[in-house]
């Protein structure tokens, strides 16, 4: 039996306005040797200054229909007629350098991600305090439109659903707070998959 390390994923979820990128962004900085951001691929054009293998792999769709036929995701989905999705590849790459992979994901890919890699995926779940608060982030935000608020707090109210399926769920009140809380449960979780010792289900 062998005694190396294993490495896994660190798969973040969260409603819109929860506060998941900041909380990512700073963990990402904090501990840069042990973790790297998963890149995905998507079928979207370009936007602004966003560069191939930076931000995304972007590719023809053709080409990414392809890669589902080769079973080559290990999630992926159809958003607002494009196709996004991290490929098998880019997660076994990063592990080959002996680092765990973070996933900035929505519930359903987190959940593929759970059922494919069951000993190696620590899922998170970020949560805003309450509904009213998270409206009032959103509208703070000052870019969206009514219909898009609207849309974004339907589709809250559903991943909320999925919350107690995840590993650890967090409570983004006090950012402070909550980011010390992400750390020590992505650490603890990181420690677990490299022994060996994650359970299978949360």
């Amino acid at each position: 039996m062998s005694n190396e390390k294993k490495y896994g994923l660190i798969v973040i979820s969260a409603p819109s306005g929860a506060g998941k990128s900041t909380l990512c962004t700073r963990l990402l900085g904090d501990i840069p040797e042990k973790l790297a951001l998963s890149i995905s691929t998507t079928t979207r054009a370009p936007r602004g200054t966003e560069r191939h293998a930076k931000e995304y792999f972007f590719t023809e769709r053709n080409d990414f229909e392809l890669k589902i036929k080769e079973d080559s995701f290990a999630e992926w989905a159809a958003v607002h007629q494009n196709y996004y999705g991290t490929l098998k590849s880019t997660l076994e790459k990063f592990w080959s350098e002996k680092k765990h992979v973070l996933l900035d994901i929505d519930v359903q890919g987190a959940e593929s991600l759970r059922k494919l890699y069951p000993d190696r995926c620590f899922s998170v779940f970020i949560s805003p305090p309450d509904m009213k608060e998270l409206e009032r982030r959103l509208r703070g935000r000052g870019t969206e439109t009514e219909a898009a608020i609207q849309e974004r707090m339907k589709h809250a109210h559903t991943e909320m659903k999925s919350k107690d399926d995840f590993h650890f769920v967090l409570v983004n009140d006090t950012f402070e707070t909550a980011y010390q809380k992400l750390k020590a449960s992505v650490l603890e979780g990181m420690s677990l998959i490299e022994e060996g010792k994650w359970p299978k289900r949360p």
